[in-house]
């Protein structure tokens, strides 16, 4: 009511303003024919006349009408340069916060409703440099103002930013014009006050605050480095400490265009990813399902049979597999592709070198321009009393240790419900242990929907995992040769059994031993970077599980291909680390895969969203394979098919999510998925289904019944 109540009275004032006539007195030449008559008049009332030209000139401004020109060439004619610069300074920003305020109430929820996930990169600059940007816009008045003020109250710009940067701002242009003012009867036309060198004075003045900007970052970098030597030349273009995904990634691209570039690693090469997560962890996973197939292959028409083995073996296998790989992560393969590599550990010693202790005993010193901190995360190890005693391996030793092993641990804990907990709960039941998964949450994959939490939770009970949630796990005990988990669960607590400890509850950053603390790079629970990827030191970066909010292999190598061009080329330009397109799957059986937001994130966001749902026991594949468990679930706005995040749970649901990225990652709605040929009978054709669904959803009702009528009528008329 409010907002009809503002926009009736407006439209009431534009309307008398034209329909009156009102608008044939702010011209130029009304305003010379009245100049001798406005002039009796501020004689006859010196306080009076101001006062209303104040007002009138607010209002005008308010309303966005034409003709605040000539009011501001009026103020220097009627009251000369200084009340005239005084009288329209003041009016003028007051006017233009007016209408400020008047777009951000009426427009600004419903504009950021319906184009929040496009105006995001928009939000964020304003909220950062809105004040910088409005000053230089100010600066130039060839720039139509009232456009600025309407435009501006649609962003999250402060009210009082706004005011006091348009009344700095304005200044320079207003004066221009209120000078004009007192020399009106020189004065052709509006534009005429505006000479081609006036023009680009005022260009250079907007210009003025960009150089300032660089010389202020120019200022800050100098005082960054100022206790700092900086080498007259250089070893290296670029230094990258640590060989995982995001230290391979960056060194690849510096050698590919042709930089002089050194990768330190001082143990394997490939990183956790490599040599103790994904690829041993997805090796153990397929044997374990394997292993479940055999058990139930009376769902295919086979003879169900208990899977005998050899637990020795099948990590035999999984060590195999990271041989097998470990050559696309090679120091021969890198060292081929033009990279340095060095075998050993370093140290940041200054903002251009660094110290690298030699594997073999020695030592080695470089300087470069550039440095790449990559040195990825290692397991979280809670401080747990009597958890030293309780011999635990983590993700990350779990490998080496049970290779020893003729059997999986019979009775197997595993701290921690998140997606590394899960996968290797669900792998090691698979494969015969008495497992129980231990989780102080409410419930496993908290960061999945309420929904896909649940059906992970399901499966795994199904497959043997004794999911307990809501259990916090105070201590471990020694009974005997017996070892016990002491748990809470409910206030009371419970005493679990184990021969094995897992703990896999999350990840940390690698942060200290490496230098940070002596060169006071800041770092939280990560090394604290800006959007260029850059620390402290403009020159030096970090990526990967570092740096990163999102701890994954496919990120960490997304946010190399930043480090480095930014690292090699940002003195000519610069690229904003971009983490709006970040899938992940979480490998259990069967799979959950996710991009963008989820139901929940978006009831938490306030989104006005809408679901498009397929159920895979409606697909003819999924119904061939006998893998009918599981559903896709599209987030979109209200009324539209652009994609604002996917969920799918199912077979092949790693897989099936590619589509979806592609589409969130250039913009293509479920319309379009609805008109790509998808082969028959496949996983994928569940894209296909599912954005139907959402064209069901939305199918023209009205249209539909009047082409109903159509073709009676064609059929010659009622049946």
């Amino acid at each position: 009511m409010k907002r009809l109540i503002i926009i009736a009275v407006i439209a009431a004032l534009v309307a008398a303003f034209f329909g009156f006539g009102w608008n044939e007195y702010l011209t130029l030449e009304q305003l010379k024919s009245s100049q001798s008559w406005f002039e009796q008049r501020l004689s006859d009332y010196p306080v009076l006349i101001p006062a209303l030209y104040f007002a009138i000139y607010v209002v005008v401004t308010a309303l966005s009408l034409p003709g605040a020109a000539v009011m501001t060439i009026a103020g220097g004619a009627l009251f000369g340069l200084w009340q005239g610069l005084l009288l329209v300074s003041f009016a003028s920003s007051i006017g233009a916060t007016l209408a400020f305020l008047v777009a951000r109430f009426l427009l600004r929820a419903s504009v950021q409703q319906r184009f929040g996930e496009r105006l995001k990169a928009i939000n964020r600059g304003i909220e950062r440099d809105g004040a910088f940007y409005l000053f230089t816009l100010r600066l130039v008045p060839i720039f139509p103002f009232f456009v600025i003020n309407l435009v501006m109250g649609l962003t999250g710009l402060k009210t009082w930013t706004f005011y006091w940067i348009s009344q700095v701002g304005m200044l320079a242009g207003t004066a221009v014009y209120v000078n004009a003012g007192t020399q009106l009867a020189d004065i052709e036309s509006v534009g005429g006050i505006f000479s081609a060198e006036l023009i680009l004075s005022f260009a250079l003045l907007g210009i003025f605050p960009w150089i300032a900007k660089a010389i202020v970052r120019l200022v800050q970098r100098r005082r960054v480095y100022k206790q700092w030597q900086k080498p007259k030349h250089f070893d290296r273009n670029l230094v990258v400490i640590g060989a995982g995904a995001g230290g391979l990634v960056s060194a690849y691209i510096a050698a590919t265009v042709k930089a002089k570039v050194t990768l330190v690693e001082t143990h394997k090469m490939g990183g956790d990813c490599l040599n103790y997560g994904c690829v041993p962890s997805k090796a153990l996973i397929k044997s374990a399902k394997v292993a479940h197939q055999m058990r139930h292959a009376d769902q295919y028409g086979l003879t169900a049979t208990q899977p005998e083995f050899s637990f020795r073996s099948v990590m035999e296998r999984i060590h195999r597999i990271i041989k097998d790989v470990e050559p696309h992560d090679s120091v021969e393969r890198y060292t081929g592709l033009g990279v340095d590599v060095v075998q050993g550990y370093a140290t940041l010693v200054d903002p251009w070198t660094v110290d690298i202790a030699l594997n073999d005993g020695g030592t080695q010193r470089l300087t470069t321009r550039s440095i790449v901190i990559a040195a990825g995360a290692e397991p979280l190890v809670p401080d747990l009393p009597g958890l030293e005693d309780s011999d635990y391996v983590t993700s990350d030793t779990l490998w080496d240790r049970f290779s020893e092993l003729d059997t999986p641990p019979k009775r197997l804990i595993v701290l921690g419900g998140g997606p590394i907990g899960s996968e290797l709960s669900h792998a090691f039941a698979r494969l015969g242990s008495q497992v129980s998964q231990v989780e102080r949450g409410p419930r496993i994959l908290s960061k999945e929907d309420e929904e896909v939490s649940e059906v992970a939770r399901q499966t795994m009970t199904a497959d043997g995992v004794d999911v307990l949630t809501e259990h916090e796990a105070l201590r471990c005990e020694r009974d005997g040769d017996e070892k016990i988990l002491v748990v809470k669960h409910k206030g009371e607590e419970k005493r679990i059994p184990f021969d094995q400890l897992l703990v896999a509850v999350g990840r940390k950053a690698r942060l200290k031993g490496y230098g940070l603390e002596t060169l006071g790079i800041r770092t939280e629970r990560t090394v604290i970077t800006n959007e260029y990827l850059e620390t402290l030191y403009p020159n030096i970066y970090a990526a990967g599980d570092v740096a990163s909010p999102y701890q994954f292999t496919h990120t960490a190598a997304h946010m190399a291909w930043y480090a480095a061009v930014n690292a090699l080329f940002g003195q000519f330009k610069r690229f904003k680390v971009d983490y709006s397109v970040i899938p992940w799957t979480t490998f259990i059986d069967p799979e959950i895969a996710r991009v963008g937001i989820s139901e929940t994130d978006a009831i938490e966001q306030g989104i006005d969203y809408e679901i498009a749902r397929f159920e895979l026991d409606d697909l003819d594949r999924a119904i061939a394979d006998s893998a009918t468990t599981g559903f896709i679930k599209v987030i979109t706005p209200k009324g539209k098919d652009k994609i604002l995040g996917a969920v799918i749970v199912g077979t092949e649901a790693s897989n099936l999510m590619a589509e979806f990225i592609l589409a969130m990652r250039h913009g293509l709605g479920l319309n379009k998925i609805l008109g790509t040929i998808h082969t028959y009978p496949t996983f994928s054709e569940a894209n296909k289904y599912t954005a139907g669904e959402w064209k069901k959803a939305h199918k023209p009702e009205t249209i539909l019944k009047w082409l109903e009528k159509y073709h009676t009528w064609r059929r010659g008329g009622e049946e």
